[in-house]
């Protein structure tokens, strides 16, 4: 019964602590970090960033930093990176941003749980945190 019990408790620890490690393979990708709130992916910031993509990263700083991280790099334990392949373009459109701040999102990607909505953001706003996550992940090699 206690060997039972044991490897039971092996499995489950085994099982939560595989929940929490997401490894990808593009070039933003990289093992999560093992204290929350540590930055999941390594990003390489642009040496500038468009006019537009400048009033972004003030408006992301303000409004989306504090999940997702500095740089869109995600915080182990808090919010998934933005710079991360699973949000390029292709897989998710400028529009599935916007929603994401005005509805909110469920979580389907990453083991975080719920995004609420982001209160005070309007399109305009988000349009602009779009283009500077969109210059971070093109600077990452995510197109």
């Amino acid at each position: 019964m206690n060997k039972t019990i044991a490897m039971a408790a092996v499995i489950l620890a085994a099982g939560v602590g595989g929940w929490f490690v997401m490894v990808g393979d593009g070039p933003a990708d990289a093992p999560t970090a093992t204290r929350t709130g540590a930055a999941i992916v390594d990003v390489v910031v642009p040496a500038s960033f468009s006019d537009n993509a400048q009033i972004g990263q003030r408006a992301y700083q303000a409004n989306c930093a504090k999940c997702h991280g500095a740089n869109a790099a995600g915080q182990d334990g808090v919010a998934p990176p933005l710079v991360h392949k699973i949000y390029e373009p292709g897989h998710h459109g400028d529009e599935s941003f916007q929603r994401a701040a005005a509805l909110g999102v469920r979580a389907h990607h990453w083991p975080f749980g719920d995004m609420a909505p982001v209160e005070g953001l309007n399109r305009a706003d988000v349009t602009m945190i779009v283009a500077y996550v969109r210059e971070l992940q093109r600077a990452n090699g995510i197109n």
